[in-house]
This record gives C-alpha cells, structure tokens and sequence, in this order.
C-alpha cells in the first residue's frame, strides 16, 4: 500500500486543475493507494471535493513526511511566464520530497517556458533526480531531451475521460479570461464576427475561474447584446466540473482561450476555434489542427470559415 502526496494548482477553483485533480486521484484510488493527500489553497473543499485527505499549500512537510511518492502535477507548474515566484514554490515541494528521500513522479506537465536563469538551473537539477517524468506535448519533451531528460509522451489527463459527444445544434460557446494582452478591441472585434456568423444561435459564455474570467465573461455579453440586442446570450459562473462537461457536450462549436476549454471541446466532438494566449494553447491547436486566433488580430474572417467549414 504506497501513500501519496500530490502537489499541483489545486484549491483555486480553476476548472482544469481540478479536473485534472480528480482523474489522478481517481486513478491512484484505482490502484489501491493507502493515503493520498492533496496540497491545496482551500483544503476543507479540496478533500470535500475528491474524497481524500488535503493539507494547505505552506504545510506540506508532515504529510511528506509520512508518504511513500511525491506527484506533481499535471497542468504548467514548471514555468516561470506567471511568476518565478510559482515556479520556486513547486520546485521547493520537488526539492523537500527529494530531501526526504521520497520517489518523485512529475505526471503530465507541460514544462517551460522557463527565461531566468536560476529557474533552468534549479529545473534541471530537479527533474534529473526524479524517478518519473510524463509531459503532455512535444516541445516540452523536446526541451527536456535538450537538458539530458529522459520522459514519456502523454496527453492531458482530461482525453482519458469518457465524455459524451452530443453535439446539439443552436449552441456556440465561448470561453474567456482576463489576460494582460486581451484588449477591449479584441474582444469588439470577436463579438461583431461571431453576431455575423452566428445571428441566429444561442451563446453561452463559460467562466472557468470566477475570480479571473467572470468579469471579462460578463463585459463580452454585454458587447454581443449591444451589437445585436435579440441574440441569445448566457454567462454560465459557478460551474462544477460536470457542469462543465456537460455544458460543453451540448454545444455546436467552442471558441476556447484557455487550454482545457479547448481539450474538453475536442474530447466532447465539437468543432473548435482557439484563442491562442499562451504557448500551451497553441502547441494544442497544431496537434490537432484547429483553427486559431492571436490577440493581436482583428479580422477573423478565415479562422471562422475554417470553424464552420
């Protein structure tokens, strides 16, 4: 019986890692694991929502302490473009498991981009000494094999999942979050070229982080109902996971920026635009040649006839 410590983006009420969080501790309960603890900002609902034992993001080291495996991730934990702060932080859980003496298992990450100096040195010298690497895209294999990593090619957690593919027509979502490089002209401009393309559907607008996508959710209902004051729209907040999954299952077409937006719609058969905000969500985009959209554009002409088809 092996007891397992997992440390990831988790308690943030952001719909991707915590789906992630779920499939992980499905699977480790799945394999007779003894204990496993989550490191999270919200323990109480953490352990609520996945049915284990979870322990607060500074508070990590008792339960370390008494586990047999360290896993970290998935999702882009090892990147330093949010902050070096972050990647410090989960490279200082790696760095205590591995002082421990504990086996370390990196599971589905996409690693990089990574820019300072002290964040590649301290990377390298942590994913060296783990007994376990899987990461969910090329490049990121591609930058370890330049470092001297060995690790195996996996796709985001979220493709393992049965979702049902319903595909009913009359609905196109949209998701969105605030992001420095996401102007108002931007999102004018999105909103004319979907009240063009789409006049006649429903819109529902997904807020996967309420603290981060809500308000920019809101502000482009607002811009769509202006441009065209009888399309249907909806902001849908507060979702759960299978909110989210079954949300999404019922949609005609997805216009997705963020990364597991996009992953469900795929999964789910709906056809897809992304809006493309990071390296993570464009290296999707060309494993599965979807159209995308960069935030510096304003006509989307051809990316929406490649949407529609």
């Amino acid at each position: 019986m092996t007891k397992y410590v997992v440390s990831g983006y988790i308690g943030f009420d952001n719909f991707g890692d915590e789906a992630i969080a779920r499939v992980l501790t499905d699977k480790l309960k799945s394999e007779g694991a003894e204990k496993i603890t989550l490191i999270s900002s919200n323990p109480e609902k953490t352990a609520k929502l996945h049915g284990v034992e979870s322990c607060p993001m500074l508070k990590f080291l008792s339960p370390l302490k008494e586990a047999d495996v360290l896993v970290s991730g998935g999702g882009s934990l090892l990147q330093d473009v949010t902050s070096l702060k972050s990647l410090i932080y989960y490279l200082g859980v790696i760095y205590a498991a591995l002082v421990l003496r504990k086996k370390v298992i990196i599971f589905s990450q996409g690693i990089g981009p990574i820019n300072s100096k002290i964040g590649q040195v301290l990377t390298k010298l942590a994913l060296k000494n783990c007994a376990q690497i899987s990461v969910r895209d090329k490049k990121s294999q591609e930058l370890l094999k330049s470092w001297g990593i060995d690790s195996e090619l996996v796709r985001d957690p979220i493709f393992d999942l049965d979702l049902a593919q319903k595909n009913q027509n009359g609905i196109v979502g949209v998701q969105l979050r605030n992001y420095p490089t996401l102007t108002k002209d931007f999102l004018k401009s999105l909103a004319e070229e979907i009240v063009k393309r789409f006049p006649d559907k429903k819109i529902q607008i997904f807020s996967f982080q309420d603290s981060i996508d809500l308000s920019v959710c809101e502000e482009f209902a607002r811009l769509l109902q202006k441009l065209s004051p009888q399309l249907k729209v909806e902001v849908l907040s507060g979702l759960s996971i299978n909110d989210v999954f079954e949300g999404i299952s019922n949609l005609e077409y997805m216009i997705g920026m963020r990364f597991h937006a996009n992953v469900v719609a795929i999964k789910s058969g709906v056809k897809t635009l992304a809006i493309n905000y990071d390296i993570k969500v464009k290296k999707l985009a060309d494993e599965f040649n979807l159209p995308i959209v960069e935030l510096n554009s304003r006509d989307f002409s051809e990316e929406f006839q490649n949407l529609i088809g």
